[in-house]
């Protein structure tokens, strides 16, 4: 303990000397535009850095180093407030590299994928990544394994197995509390995992989740959620305490319909968050900074959508340290030369500047989980649904959300059994079973892909991660599921009885082991590959694994079978 005081009081000494221009700081970034993004204030300035703290602005410094960054505004760094970098489809490592070039200094990541896969293990994995990473990646303990009693997960967490997780330096409280109902019902798992962290953080997701039952979810001690995808539902959530974070993956996209939340009054209470965000996105739009821009374009006001993404979301979150580009802040810094834009053209993190160098001398971390998929194949009989009469309630989905409608249907019939209704765009929907604890297939339909034939595959299923297959043909959807038992789990597409495209996911059957841009480009393929099957989503593999999600309103299938959100009950397919 005395050594630490030592090494921190020369630390403090170095600062205030170099903050002094005493001595020679170790790196100044000079000329910039800095915007502060309290005032909107926008001031020539140098930023003088000690180790990974600024130590000087407003001022004229000389450095060890000097990078000149003439002609660029300085931002601080952007953070994203939730994700799932599972979802991303790469490792942690992998994520760091693609993202930080982007302005993304800070993520807050829950591994709720791969904790539902492997357990402890999976979360263990994501620490360890999380201390090699380049940013700081932060990560939430898991709170809903499985999401549901009416599914099944390769793993469960208790309240015991969280709280064995605590006070690792780069964990951050407890992750999304997906299971409202639990907390409204006071289930004893619910209410031991809220008690073990109510001296901390703990994250929230409550879709559509209003009046007396929001101030119940509430008074449980939950601050944030991301889920709100309307002005009004989030304007309640706002006026009730929550910071409201705006999210913009691949699939849910809040942006547009959310961005006049951010003003002047309610600026320091909404961040920006992807969830769910894949490298082909990513590639094509960016990431944060994709959402700074859109934002601004929409009419908010500029350095409010700054503060946004920066200090809001880490005041959010009890990160005292960042979020600002001032003396005794950390030096997590984006160097911008259009402001509206958000055209980033360097990044700094913690003080280090970002290039193939610093990610180069990163450790690595082995993966885990590269035998996840337990599942035994399957034939096409195994997606027989039996007729009980032709009225079905079919999964209704659409583009952009992952909230699904209720539609009821009149299907054909035939040896009894009801068949898909490419007219009406009603096709099958099975999710399989993969962990090994049992031989579970779930049946129904879904309408909204404009499928005419074949089928998708993903072992990417929200969020106990079991096989989901939509197809328009029993073959081709068993020809699909059973290449992804052969890969260890992935996307496949398959037409006329055989495999079109096909990416391998073995890192617990969620993210490949290749470089991002091997994977942005594998996506390519698979995309087009979906088209040729006639599918109209512009995100088909997103919107397959969010299916069998049974927190999201209204009608999701599991393993079990299709699931009644609303009531939150299993019924008839």
């Amino acid at each position: 303990m005395a050594h630490k005081f030592s090494t921190d009081r020369i630390f403090l000494e170095r600062a205030i000397d170099q903050g002094l221009g005493r001595t020679q700081a170790d790196l100044v970034i000079k000329n910039v535009r800095l915007l502060d993004v309290i005032t909107g204030a926008v001031t020539p300035t140098d930023i003088a850095i000690c180790g990974d703290r600024i130590v000087g602005t407003h001022d004229s410094y000389r450095g060890t180093r000097e990078f000149d960054g003439r002609g660029l505004f300085a931002v601080p760094g952007f953070i994203d407030t939730h994700l799932h970098v599972e979802s991303s489809l790469i490792t942690p490592l992998e994520f760091d590299a693609c993202v930080l070039p982007h302005g993304v200094t800070t993520a807050i990541c829950d591994p709720h994928e791969i904790a539902n896969v492997l357990g402890v293990e999976g979360i263990r994995y994501f620490l360890d990544a999380a201390g090699a990473t380049a940013m700081d990646l932060r990560v939430q303990l898991s709170s809903c394994v499985p999401a549901t009693a009416f599914e099944t997960a390769g793993a469960r967490l208790d309240a015991a197995d969280l709280v064995s997780l605590r006070g690792h330096p780069c964990g951050i409280g407890l992750a999304e509390f997906m299971n409202y109902p639990g907390v409204l019902a006071k289930e004893p798992d619910a209410m031991d995992k809220l008690a073990a962290f109510s001296d901390g953080h703990i994250d929230g997701h409550a879709p559509l989740v209003r009046g007396r039952d929001l101030n119940a979810y509430l008074a449980a001690g939950i601050r944030t959620d991301h889920e709100a995808t309307t002005l009004e539902e989030a304007r309640e959530k706002l006026a009730k305490g929550m910071s409201v974070l705006i999210r913009e993956g691949s699939v849910c996209k809040d942006l547009h319909a959310l961005a006049p939340l951010i003003d002047a009054n309610t600026s320091a209470f909404v961040a920006f968050c992807t969830d769910d965000r894949n490298p082909l996105d990513i590639a094509e739009e960016g990431h944060l900074d994709f959402l700074i821009r859109t934002a601004i374009s929409l009419g908010a006001p500029l350095h409010h959508v700054y503060r946004a993404a920066s200090w809001s979301g880490a005041n959010a979150f009890g990160l005292r340290d960042r979020g600002l580009i001032a003396p005794g802040w950390r030096a997590d810094i984006v160097l911008v030369d259009d402001l509206a834009a958000c055209a980033v053209r360097e990044v700094f993190s913690a003080g280090r500047h970002v290039g193939p160098d610093l990610l180069a001398a990163r450790r690595t971390v082995a993966p885990v989980g590269l035998t996840s998929v337990k599942a035994e194949k399957v034939t096409a009989a195994d997606f027989r649904v039996p007729a009980s009469g032709p009225s079905t309630q079919v999964i209704g989905v659409t583009s952009g959300s992952i909230i699904t409608q209720r539609v009821v249907h009149d299907l054909p019939l035939r040896g009894g059994a009801k068949q898909v209704y490419l007219d009406k765009d009603v096709v099958k929907v099975a999710v399989v079973a993969r962990h090994g604890k049992n031989r579970n297939i779930g049946r129904g339909f879904v309408t909204g892909f404009g499928m005419r034939r074949g089928a998708i595959a993903s072992s990417i299923g929200h969020d106990s991660h079991n096989i989901c297959v939509v197809g328009a043909d029993e073959e081709d959807m068993a020809i699909a599921v059973n290449r992804l038992i052969e890969l260890q789990g992935g996307f496949v597409v398959a037409q006329g009885g055989a495999v079109r495209a096909e990416l391998a996911l073995p890192v617990a059957g969620l993210m490949s082991r290749l470089p991002f841009g091997d994977v942005r480009a594998a996506l390519i393929p698979l995309r087009d590959a979906a088209g040729a099957l006639g599918c109209t989503l512009p995100e088909p593999f997103a919107q397959v694994a969010f299916l069998p999600l049974p927190v999201i309103p209204h009608l999701k299938i599991t393993d079990f079978g299709l699931f009644d959100v609303d009531r939150f009950e299993l019924i008839a397919a």
